[in-house]
């Protein structure tokens, strides 16, 4: 039921059948129905929305006429590609409206009226309450990507000024690979009889992911990364740490053992963040470490390797994690480090996914000779993370390690020559 501008716009994307979701989803949200979509991650979700939506917007033209929630910002930036790519024909005008960028262009931005907004909540609010002139009341289409994530407490307050000031009388869809059961905050959502599209019932990765784990000792953690991105040397990883700073220290880790690592995660400027998904999606980086901020919906088709050093709390999460590889049909591998203090957190993942996890196969000997170098390595990532933080207290600005004073110059008596970052 898609006009044949759009399916013009898909062809052109290279999308030539629908997934399963979007068969599932674009019809019903055609009638005008209400939608909570469920599907594994990397299955077409963004288009089982912006299709239905650039199609109504066809029909009856006007400003202000949609607006997409994203729990991160990366995400919203991801989204509005796609919809600047589907409704390039057509003239579809969207904006990015996310937290750490300047809020004067946004606001003149949404003074240009466009068709479609893709926000996280909190900046959102900041402008429906700051910004002269704008308002959603003529708001057609509410999306919620990753809803579970925006329906759960952190965002509470900020969702429910927004569905204050919208009108009731609008579409609502909900999208997310894995969903709470609680029906209130659905409710809170205020869905009129909604249509549940769901592909997969229950949480699921996907078929082609070769899953593994390896049991180790903890304070050995960083030999056996190390091994591991040796043996798989010529794949793209991704790497996921609990913290931003242990991110920020593993990178520094890689880095003076000539890895080309660069880490993502909320404790960096904006600007830095895009920067190093744009340096990793262009592949001049093979390792992206990053916390939960870029476990979600991230679309990087090359990752070939999901490596969870620290292992999720939530067991949810794990899925999203280990998604941001094999997506939409090719292959991928992820592997996952229990130490002696996860065998619980582990069980939880393995019951939520239902299957048992094979071990790595790996040579402890080969690990334990690489020792040595890894605690060099270690000190010198702790004194530069310690000087970045002298001068971030001392500039009060914020600082990227592709920029940290080179402490390897001065350990090494100004020997050796600084890497190109």
């Amino acid at each position: 039921g898609v006009t044949d501008v759009l399916c013009e716009a898909c062809d052109q994307l290279g999308w030539k059948t629908p997934t399963k979701i979007q068969v599932e989803a674009i019809p019903v949200a055609l009638q005008g129905r209400d939608i909570i979509g469920l599907a594994e991650t990397g299955s077409g979700k963004t288009g089982a929305f912006a299709l239905p939506i650039l199609q109504a917007l066809l029909e009856t033209p006007q400003r202000l006429f949609a607006l997409v929630l994203t729990p991160t910002r990366e995400l919203a930036f991801q989204i509005s590609e796609q919809f600047e790519a589907l409704g390039s024909s057509i003239g579809v005008h969207s904006t990015v409206i996310v937290g750490g960028i300047d809020s004067m262009s946004q606001s003149l931005a949404l003074a240009k009226k466009p068709h479609v907004i893709i926000a996280t909540p909190g900046r959102l609010v900041d402008h429906l309450e700051n910004t002269k002139g704008f308002n959603l009341r003529a708001l057609k289409f509410l999306v919620m990507d990753e809803a579970d994530r925006i329906l759960n407490m952190d965002f509470e307050t900020e969702v429910d000024k927004i569905l204050k000031v919208i009108p009731r009388d609008r579409k609502t869809f909900l999208f997310s690979a894995t969903m709470t059961k609680k029906v209130q905050k659905l409710q809170r959502a205020a869905l009129k009889n909604p249509v549940k599209c769901a592909v997969s019932s229950k949480y699921q990765t996907v078929e082609k992911l070769q899953q593994y784990y390896i049991f180790i000792p903890s304070k050995f953690k960083d030999s056996y990364l190390v091994y591991i991105l040796n043996e798989l040397a010529g794949n793209s990883f991704m790497i996921f740490c609990s913290t931003c700073n242990n991110t920020q220290r593993t990178a520094l880790l890689l880095r003076n053992l000539g890895f080309t690592a660069i880490p993502l995660h909320g404790q960096m400027s904006q600007n830095k963040r895009l920067g190093s998904l744009n340096k990793f999606k262009a592949k001049a980086r093979s390792i992206l470490l990053a916390t939960d901020v870029a476990s979600r919906g991230l679309d990087i088709p090359h990752v070939d390797v999901v490596i969870n050093f620290d292992i999720p709390t939530h067991s949810k999460d794990y899925i999203h994690r280990v998604g941001r590889t094999a997506r939409a049909g090719r292959s991928g591998k992820s592997i996952t480090f229990v130490t002696q203090y996860d065998v619980e957190l582990f069980q939880r993942i393995e019951h939520l996914i239902g299957k048992k996890l094979p071990a790595f196969p790996m040579q402890e000997e080969e690990v334990m000779m690489l020792t040595e170098r890894v605690a060099e390595a270690q000190r010198l990532a702790r004194m530069e993370l310690r000087e970045q933080g002298e001068k971030k207290r001392s500039r009060n600005d914020d600082d990227d390690t592709e920029e940290a004073i080179g402490v390897r110059n001065k350990v090494a008596g100004g020997k050796k020559k600084r890497r190109k970052a």
